[in-house]
Order: C-alpha cells, then structure tokens, then sequence
C-alpha cells in the first residue's frame, strides 16, 4: 500500500540535486523537438533540403522517440534507471555531433533519428528515478516539478536556440545538444541507481507490437496533412497501427509478465490521468503549431522574438507546479482537472478572437489563462499516473505518461495542421484564381509561401500578402476554436472517468478507509 503524499517538509539536499539533474535530462529532450525549427530555413539554404527533407529533419526524432518509450522503460526496470539514462546521454551526444560534420539532410535525418531513440531512453529514466527515489512525502512535489519542466522545455529550446543563431551558424545547435549532453552525463553518475526489486522478463513480442503501434500512428499522423489522408501512406500506417494495437492487448492479456498490463486502464485514476495527459498535449502542441506561426509570419518576428513573446506562458506553468502538490491531496485528481482543461479551453477560444491587429499583450494575456489550466492538470496526471502503477513498473508507468504526450502531440498537430490548411485554401481561393499560372501552387499552399510571391509581386504584393494573412487569420480562428471546444468537452470527460477521491490514494487503502 502506498503511503499517502503529504507536502510539507522541505526536500534533501541529495533530492534536489537529483531533481535538478533529472529536469535538465528532460529539458534537453523536449528543447530538442523544439529547438531545431528555428534553424530549418538556414539548413534549407545551406545544405539545399527539400521542404519534405526540412519536414523530416524534425519528425524522424519525434517518430523514433515516440515508437522507442514502452520498451526503453522497461529497459530501465530492468537493468537500472540510471544506467539507461546514462545510455540514452551517450546516444544522443553522439548524434548530436554526427551533423557537425555530415551535414548533407538525408545523413541530418538520419542523426536526428539515432538522438530520437537516445531521448527515448533518456525520458522514462528521468520521472521514475523521481518515483524510485523520492519518499511518498516528497513524490508529488517531484513530479509536480518535473512536469512544469517538460511542458515549458519546448519555449526554452526556442529561446535558446534562436539565441544561437543571432551569432553563430546552424550547426551551433547541436553544438550545444552534445554539450549539454555530455556535461549530464557526467553528472549524472552522482544520480543513485534503481531498479525493480523483481526484474520483470524482457517482453519482446509485447515490445515489437508498441513499437508498430505507436510508431505507425505517429507516422500516419505526420504525414497526413503533407500527403493528404487518402494517400497510402498514411492510410497503410494507421491500419499497421490498428492491428498492432489489437494484438498487443490480446498478446498483453495473456501475458504472465507483460511489457504494460493493459488492465491498468480499468482504473480510473491511472485511465483519467492518461486521457488528460494525452489531451493537453493535443492542445498544447496544437497551439504551438498555430501561434509560432502567427508570431513569424502575421506579427514579423524573429524566431529570437517569438520564443521570447512565448516565455511568459512559463511563468504560470511553474507556479502551479509549486502550488499543484499542496492542492492535489485537498481538492483531488478530479476537481483539478477539471479546472484545468475548462481553463486551457478558455484560453484557447479566446486565442481564436486574436487577428492581425491584435496587441501582444492581449494575445499573451489570452494565453497566460491557458498556462494557468496547463499547470492546474500537467502534474496531477502524471502523478495520477505513475502512483497508480506497481513500483517494479515505473519505468513503463513513466513511458505510458511520455507516450500520451507524444501521441496527443501527433494528433494535436495533424488536427490543427488538417484545418488550417482547409480554411486557408478555402479562403485563398479567389486571390489563386487572380495571380499567374507559376505562382499559384505556392499561393495556395501556405502564408509563408504566399508572403514569398508577394515580395517578387511589385506594388500589388502588399494586396495579396493582407489577402493571405487574412485567409490564414480564418484558418487559425476555426482551428482554435475546434481545439477549445475539445477542452471543454475533456473537462467533463476527464471528470467523469477521474475518481472523486484522492489521485495518491490507492485503491487497496481507499478500501480500507472505508472499512
């Protein structure tokens, strides 16, 4: 029976230290998926990438890290939490220096893929070193800490990165990744070890099948929006997806030692806590995907500028990771997460009334509200996640918790990828119709490449670049709007299937509390 989380006492020395060290290996992980879109037109320019090849530069990391997490945390269970992410370090210094000197994109993407299985073995080891190591009196806080970190790890990796370019070519960037993961690697040898007191048997079938599911399902839901949904390519993805999803719950029931007890599902905490993880990052990669946009190509931003416009988001985000810990024992999984998608819903309608002429501080303002709901329910359901898993699983309880963000995050992004696209080809129409023949295809394919035409247009350039940041304005708008809406509807949702009682209690005690 696990002992119920009482935030009080103040954490060791030996706690912060891991903590610190733990949240800067995910930090690292997460500025990775981000980071790099700010140095994307530089590679273009320089290294001659296709608009397929700069595509793939950023999805192969995110296809690999998200197919790898079930078996990576199981690895950790296994051999060591500390050694796997010590390995994951290794891979992903080793990757990161790789484009330094092969710089041409086929060998680019191939890297970004290797550092994609490294941060797969690097994210599960970082929560459930947190779980193993931490007292129940101190775990929420931990977890708590660590979640406000990996959702605010995207705005720091912008920052940082466009920092980079203002003085230093591209391939400054993975400079800095080998840096930074060499300099953990070191420290984190100081990290104590752990593992499961009764390693469970490496699930190979159980391991193959994740892989083609989740891998399957991200890959169809990437290329998707590129490819349109009829193309085979993400048609054959998603079915291998749905099959290998099947088997693996079939193959998983029938298991003595299974890779994931599916049955855990069944319980309303650790289902809540995953339904609401995979949500927020739905909406939250989402809004990404449409705000970086509207920040660059409507407002004129730098990619400096825009990751700085989006660091106030942080703030919020990291308050309720101090505050989240003291509320989650009095107010309950349930209460908080309804608060908090019913705030990020919020957020994100009234983020659907911004237009070109919108202020900034009224945009960030709109957005602050959906980082105070981001904060209210981020921990939460990871704690929801990880306490209501056996403690020889936490690696793969830790993986359950990364793989709902990065599967949210695929349809997050496909979704709002899918509407924009619709609304602005809908929108655009009559100015297509009105330009000649060579321009049309760019016209219509997006604002970044209208905004290019309309330079080279002469005095009727300016008319067709409002034109097209009209058009994706409507794009945007109708986007967010479906986005909140979801949030609305989750709120209720989550509420519904999240236990009224305590996240940390256990089922076995709340039974016996009620003896």
């Amino acid at each position: 029976m696990k002992a119920r989380t009482t935030p009080g006492s103040g954490l060791s020395a030996r706690e912060i230290w891991t903590l610190f060290v733990v949240c800067s290996a995910v930090a690292l992980v997460i500025a990775a998926m981000a980071a790099l879109n700010s140095a994307l037109p530089a590679i273009a320019l320089e290294t001659g990438a296709t608009q397929n090849e700069l595509t793939w530069i950023i999805d192969s990391y995110t296809l690999v890290l998200a197919a790898l997490l079930l078996p990576a945390g199981a690895l950790g269970d296994r051999y060591g939490r500390r050694g796997v992410l010590l390995a994951g370090l290794a891979v992903v210094a080793a990757a990161s220096m790789g484009p330094i000197w092969l710089d041409s994109p086929t060998w680019i993407i191939a890297f970004r893929a290797v550092a994609g299985l490294g941060a797969a073995l690097m994210m599960p080891a970082t929560l459930s070193i947190i779980v193993a190591t931490f007292p129940p009196e101190h775990r929420a806080r931990g977890v708590a800490i660590w979640a406000g970190v990996a959702a605010i790890g995207g705005i720091a990796g912008m920052i940082v990165s466009g920092l980079m370019l203002e003085h230093w070519p591209w391939q400054s960037i993975f400079v800095g990744f080998a840096i930074g993961a060499i300099g953990l690697f070191v420290v984190t040898w100081t990290v104590p070890p752990s593992r499961a007191e009764r390693p469970p048997r490496m699930d190979l079938v159980g391991a193959l099948l994740s892989i083609g599911a989740v891998g399957g399902f991200v890959l169809g839901m990437l290329e998707g929006p590129l490819r349109g949904w009829s193309d085979p390519v993400p048609l054959v993805s998603l079915s291998i997806a749905a099959v290998c999803a099947v088997a693996f719950v079939v193959v998983e029931l029938r298991r003595a030692e299974p890779l994931l007890d599916v049955r855990l599902f069944g319980n309303r905490g650790f289902s809540a806590g995953a339904l609401s993880m995979t949500l927020q990052y739905l909406a939250s990669f989402a809004m990404f995907f449409l705000v970086v946009q509207y920040m660059q190509l409507v407002r004129g931003y730098s990619p400096l500028m825009s990751g700085i416009a989006l660091g106030p988001i942080a703030i919020p985000v990291l308050a309720m990771s101090a505050v989240v810990p003291w509320l989650l024992p009095r107010v309950g999984l349930r209460w908080l997460s309804i608060a908090g998608l019913a705030l990020t819903g919020v957020g994100m309608l009234l983020f659907a009334t911004v237009d070109a002429d919108t202020g900034y501080w009224t945009t960030a303002g709109y957005l602050m509200i959906y980082a105070f709901g981001l904060g209210f329910c981020t921990a939460p359901a990871t704690h929801a996640i990880v306490e209501n898993t056996p403690d020889d699983k936490q690696g793969v309880a830790s993986a359950v918790n990364d793989t709902t963000r990065e599967v949210g995050a695929a349809i997050g992004i496909a979704l709002a990828g899918s509407l924009l696209a619709s609304t602005y080809s809908r929108e655009i129409a009559p100015a297509v119709a009105a330009v000649p023949e060579p321009a049309k295809e760019p016209v219509g394919s997006s604002l970044a490449a209208a905004l290019e035409v309309a330079k080279m247009a002469g005095p009727q350039g300016e008319q067709l670049a409002d034109f097209a940041r009209t058009a994706f304005m409507a794009g945007m708008s109708n986007a967010a709007y479906v986005l909140g809406g979801i949030l609305m509807v989750a709120a209720v949702a989550v509420g519904v299937c999240a236990p009224a009682r305590r996240a940390s209690t256990s089922d076995a005690e709340e039974a016996a509390l009620v003896d």
